[in-house]
């Protein structure tokens, strides 16, 4: 018998992943203090400092569609997905390589306004673009990012630490991107502009960097990462990457006027959007029982924390829902390969 030849849509994204993690040598440089697992790859720096790298893809018609933006806040967007898993570590960042794929009928104007797209976004939060490549694509663009950062190592935060007891959190409303992209993605172009804040947290999203950086020097945070799976996804990372499991609370999820409002005009549920959603790149953290709520409140002041939920020592995920019935929570979270 002939054995069936796998292919990529048959393991997945997060299947191949772990093809790679067992393809790559185990022995690393000494300086790697982190390599495949997390928001970001970490090395040292020295003794005190460690750099954090990321890298992410941008492919028209997969990640986005032009025409439903411009090509300045592509540009900015882009960068922006990469900031966030600097955030996440509770770090800044430092310098970006850029590499372009771009058709070439594309029209001089909008190559530059991409460009300073990138520019102007990775300019806000200190960083700067050092170089990059560019290449002719046949008819789409593709936008690939490296991002250097650092972080204190004594700051650092992983997505392991989390503890049976820790509350978690989450930055901003859940489920936005998600409700953004359906409303682009509608025939009724009216929606657009009866949620200007839904379509917005889709095609530029804010990077969570001075609340990453708080939440990394307060002492109190144990695990974080940055939600671009969906928050049941992204929690699933945490909870795997800790040895722990999570109870989520329903009625304790925030989710925003606007998505509840889309929700009922396009016959969508926002349970699924804030769940399942993705592409929010909120912050997804847990923090020790014993934290102030001076800690809190003063985070609260620039950015909206809502807790959700607590870690707990059986290593699976449950929903609670307002009377307390329970329901085990999966992940279903965006694949690219799927």
């Amino acid at each position: 018998m002939i054995k069936k030849q796998t292919t990529v849509t048959d393991i997945g994204e997060f299947g191949l992943i772990e093809r790679i993690q067992k393809i790559v040598p185990n022995t690393v440089h000494p300086d790697v203090v982190l390599s495949i697992g997390d928001d970001t790859a970490v090395f040292k720096k020295n003794d005190s400092v460690y750099y954090i790298a990321t890298c992410d893809i941008q492919i028209q018609n997969t990640h986005f569609r032009i025409e439903n933006t411009t090509h300045y806040n592509l540009g900015r967007r882009a960068m922006a997905v990469n900031l966030s898993d600097i955030a996440s570590m509770g770090g800044t960042p430092l310098f970006a390589l850029v590499s372009l794929g771009i058709p070439p009928n594309i029209k001089t104007e909008h190559f530059e306004q991409l460009y300073k797209g990138l520019c102007d976004q990775i300019g806000e939060t200190g960083g700067h673009i050092i170089g990059g490549n560019l290449s002719k694509s046949s008819d789409i663009i593709i936008i690939d990012i490296f991002l250097l950062g650092e972080v204190e190592a004594s700051n650092i935060i992983y997505r392991k630490g989390a503890q049976p007891g820790d509350r978690i959190f989450v930055t901003g409303h859940l489920g936005s991107s998600a409700a953004g992209f359906s409303i682009l993605e509608n025939e009724n172009t009216a929606l657009r502009i009866t949620f200007p804040e839904l379509v917005e947290a889709h095609l530029l999203p804010q990077p969570q960097m001075q609340t990453g950086r708080q939440l990394a020097l307060s002492g109190y945070v144990t695990a974080m990462l940055d939600i671009s799976d969906g928050l049941a996804g992204d929690l699933m990372h945490l909870c795997k990457s800790s040895g722990v499991g999570a109870q989520i609370y329903q009625n304790k999820l925030p989710i925003s006027n606007s998505l509840t409002k889309a929700a009922s005009l396009l016959s969508k549920d926002t349970l699924n959007w804030s769940l399942y959603g993705g592409e929010d790149y909120q912050l997804l953290f847990t923090v020790k029982p014993d934290t102030p709520a001076s800690v809190i409140e003063e985070i609260s002041k620039k950015t909206k924390l809502t807790e959700i939920g607590t870690i707990i020592s059986d290593k699976k995920m449950w929903l609670v829902d307002e009377y307390k019935n329970k329901q085990q929570l999966f992940p279903d979270s965006w694949d690219h390969f799927k």
